[in-house]
């Protein structure tokens, strides 16, 4: 087995017994790094020329991590480095953790702690949601961060080690924190809305072929080809669309964010959704996981042989 896979397998494992940790997180500090970057250059919100100041500060807070998980990787405790870095990177455990608990109060019919819950995975007003409001936000949620909390971090790990991962991880934050496309970020944070896409761009498509695979494939296709385009975030819209096809759910419509309701398209397969759907979608994550794993392993074990000659 290849050793990449080896240690992918095993920062799952840790991320499955031991879940995210509740203190000391890396990222926690890290976020505290990008607020202070982000009050010291963004002195001219509404002005192009904050664009610049943007990119340094996006440098200044991913590359010296970057350049410090190179040099820790070479060293003699890198295997141990290497796994521990992906562990904190991806999050599948708290995505599940997060939308199941959405899932348990719709199912005893506490909408008010559903919306609760739902608010707490998602960016938009769940204030006036009803059931299938709320199992719609989660189960698209649950879609959307399957590529964001693992596949990407997947991706960039099995293509460039820890540092890949860091460097992932710590742009997709710094999208989080930045990406908004509102008077304080507009242009500050495009920088790092446009590098979190272009890390995506791969990983993104990569996640919407495994849940093709993964659920109903031709469903899943034909919901990628007609809605992708629809939806607004270039890389959220072929896995969303190729997910809610894949378990044949109706999700999107429109949805209020900070006051503001915005007419967003429905899109997937024809079933009205329902708490069972999010259940549907966690379990599509994992299909899909599994099928990543089984291809970068033939792939990886393909690619030894072919240069080497000599089997793993």
């Amino acid at each position: 087995m290849p050793i990449v896979v080896v240690k992918i397998l095993i920062a799952l494992s840790l991320d499955q017994w031991l879940g995210e940790t509740r203190r000391w997180h890396p990222l926690v500090g890290f976020g505290h790094l990008a607020a202070n970057l982000e009050s010291r250059f963004n002195r001219h919100p509404a002005s192009r020329t904050s664009i610049g100041p943007g990119l340094i500060a996006w440098l200044i807070a991913v590359v010296p991590w970057v350049g410090l998980s190179v040099w820790l990787s070479a060293t003699p405790a890198g295997f141990v480095f290497e796994i521990a870095v992906l562990y904190l990177a991806v999050g599948r455990k708290s995505l599940f953790q997060h939308s199941r608990r959405v899932y348990q109060a719709l199912s005893s019919n506490n909408l008010e702690q559903g919306r609760y819950h739902a608010s707490r995975m998602v960016s938009r007003d769940c204030s006036s949601l009803d059931q299938s409001g709320c199992a719609r936000a989660t189960t698209e949620s649950v879609l959307e961060n399957g590529s964001d909390s693992i596949f990407g971090a997947l991706f960039w790990f099995a293509l460039l080690g820890a540092p890949g991962a860091v460097l992932y991880r710590l742009a997709n934050t710094l999208d989080a924190m930045w990406g908004y496309r509102n008077h304080r970020f507009l242009w500050f944070g495009a920088p790092a809305a446009h590098l979190d896409d272009l890390l995506n761009l791969v990983p993104a498509r990569l996640c919407a072929l495994c849940y093709a695979f993964a659920g109903r494939t031709s469903n899943a296709i034909a919901s990628w080809r007609r809605f992708a385009r629809q939806l607004s975030s270039p890389n959220g819209g072929p896995v969303m669309a190729a997910g809610a096809g894949a378990i044949n759910v109706r999700l999107g419509g429109p949805a209020v964010y900070h006051g503001v309701e915005q007419d967003k398209p429905y899109f997937g397969g024809e079933e009205e959704c329902r708490p069972e759907h999010i259940v549907q979608a966690n379990r599509l994550v994992d299909r899909s996981l599994l099928i990543f794993i089984l291809l970068f392993s033939v792939l990886a074990y393909t690619g030894h042989w072919f240069v080497t000659g000599e089997a793993l």
